[in-house]
């Protein structure tokens, strides 16, 4: 099958061809015949598969054909939104010029404001800002006629469940939509009962096995000498290489050592603001950064197709996203590879992560798991009566453990000799009379002084007596003497 013989507007083949969109994917094939019937749809496919254009052909063609009509696609993260509104662009050159906004997270609300009060009939948008929107009453819903919810699984893991709902009231009851997942867990099948009409289902290979065409590799390696293998494995590998870690500030972390030690790295995570996300993709996809480290929510959907390794630096929380990651690789048909740092705490969720890939797979016996375990407790049955006679026999009477208890009574025996050294001490420390006149003696002059004097002055002397005889001062006399009035006042304050 070929896009040219799609049952759609002539401006959008043209459209199609300038856009250098040549053959369609297996998904594209099955499922854009049936959204241009206007069915409901449940597809699932691999990430990389090109679900983007396989809603957004039949989404121009119906906005093409009615004028009044308007689409609304909801995606996980800002970088999904923005590369669903490339793609979009492609399509809508000058020749259909439908009227479109992006609403997302991290860019400017007036800008946004602009686009919506221009007539925008194709909304691209993450549910955090389209709710926002609604809240301001300042992007109507009302006239929506083509739904599309991409990569739903993720929404749904982010939590954004309550936000969609939200969303789907303003939404007329009289509406297309198709719902696009790389998973199909069980709340997406309940999503898909409670919101979609009788779905066309559409699935693309496998959903739990990984591309074919990646070659996947494990390396066994303790936490400290994580960094130090990975910067081997930067050295051994050409090309551009995306490694995944667990959290925002592990990302920051990696980057900041990686450019010390002189590589061209950058970290994508939900921190950055919007303008620096799409600075640091740029960079990558033009290949002035080789190494991209980013957390499992900022890497969803990114479409690059440089990436030629992907490294698992840290595990995934939940096992459905290892696929996702290492789709990020082999894109388009491509070759690829993917490495992953296994830890000894890591045993359990790689073990879920060979099931969801293979149905199939056994753990390793628990004899396998000694090593990391420690000693295997004995198989020997539990015997109670058995137990309670060894601690019976354990706490019998011991005589040797009772004559030692008399040999301390013995050593804590009353020791006369210690009494009367505590006599001696009784001694040393009896009341010295000697020292007690001396104290007296000290205590008799009192104070500190520099007048010379008090010095050589004898000890019957007192240091007043001798300021007396001395003293040449005779005021007292003169002051009996003097003349005063008795009643003496201020005339000032006299009162009348």
């Amino acid at each position: 099958m070929n896009f040219d013989e799609l049952p759609i507007e002539n401006k959008l083949k043209n459209s199609i061809k300038f856009a250098d969109f040549k053959t369609p994917t297996p998904i594209q094939s099955k499922s854009i015949p049936i959204s241009l019937t206007g069915k409901d749809i449940l597809g699932t496919a691999q990430t990389g598969t090109g679900k983007t254009l396989a809603f957004t052909i039949p989404m121009v063609n119906k906005l093409i054909l009615d004028k009044n009509a308007m689409a609304l696609i909801i995606c996980p993260t800002r970088e999904l939104a923005s590369q669903v509104m490339e793609t979009v662009l492609k399509l809508n050159v000058r020749e259909i010029g439908i009227g479109n906004a992006l609403l997302i997270g991290g860019e400017s609300m007036q800008k946004q404001l602009k686009k919506l009060k221009k007539r925008a009939r194709i909304i691209v948008g993450t549910p955090g800002r389209i709710n926002d929107h609604l809240k301001r009453q300042s992007l109507n819903l009302s006239k929506v006629s083509y739904l599309v919810l991409d990569e739903t699984d993720r929404m749904l893991d982010m939590g954004f469940t309550p936000q969609i709902e939200l969303i789907l009231k303003f939404i007329p009851r009289d509406h297309q939509t198709l719902l696009f997942s790389a998973t199909l867990p069980n709340n997406i099948l309940r999503i898909s009962e409670k919101y979609l009409n009788n779905p066309e289902r559409i699935a693309v290979g496998s959903l739990s096995s990984p591309i074919e065409k990646i070659k996947q590799e494990t390396f066994q390696v303790t936490q400290d000498k994580k960094y130090h293998e990975l910067i081997n494995q930067l050295v051994e590998r050409s090309g551009s290489i995306l490694v995944f870690v667990k959290t925002k500030h592990g990302a920051d972390k990696i980057v900041k050592r990686l450019k010390y030690d002189g590589h061209s790295a950058d970290a994508i995570h939900g921190n950055l603001r919007q303008s620096k996300r799409d600075r640091v993709i740029t960079a990558f996809r033009n290949g002035k950064s080789r190494i991209l480290v980013a957390t499992d929510v900022a890497a969803r959907g990114l479409d690059i197709p440089l990436i030629q390794h992907v490294i698992n630096y840290d595990l995934p929380q939940v096992p459905e996203d290892y696929i996702h990651r290492i789709g990020r690789t082999g894109r388009a048909g491509k070759e690829g590879s993917a490495l992953t740092f296994l830890t000894t705490s890591d045993r359990s969720m790689w073990n879920s992560i060979n099931k969801l890939i293979d149905p199939n797979f056994k753990p390793p016996q628990s004899g396998q798991k000694r090593s990391f375990k420690g000693k295997k407790r004995s198989n020997a049955s539990f015997n109670k009566d058995r137990k309670f006679r060894d601690k019976k026999k354990f706490f019998k009477k011991d005589d040797s453990r009772k004559s030692s208890f008399r040999d301390k009574k013995k050593f804590f025996k009353k020791d006369d000799s210690r009494k009367s050294s505590f006599g001696d001490k009784k001694k040393f420390f009896k009341k010295d009379d000697s020292k007690k006149s001396s104290f007296r003696d000290k205590k008799k002059p009192f104070g500190y002084t520099n007048n010379p004097k008090y010095f050589n002055k004898k000890p019957g002397d007192s240091f007043e007596d001798a300021d007396k005889k001395n003293s040449s001062f005779k005021g007292k006399k003169k002051f009996k003497n003097r003349k005063r009035p008795k009643n003496f006042s201020f005339k000032k304050f006299k009162r009348k």
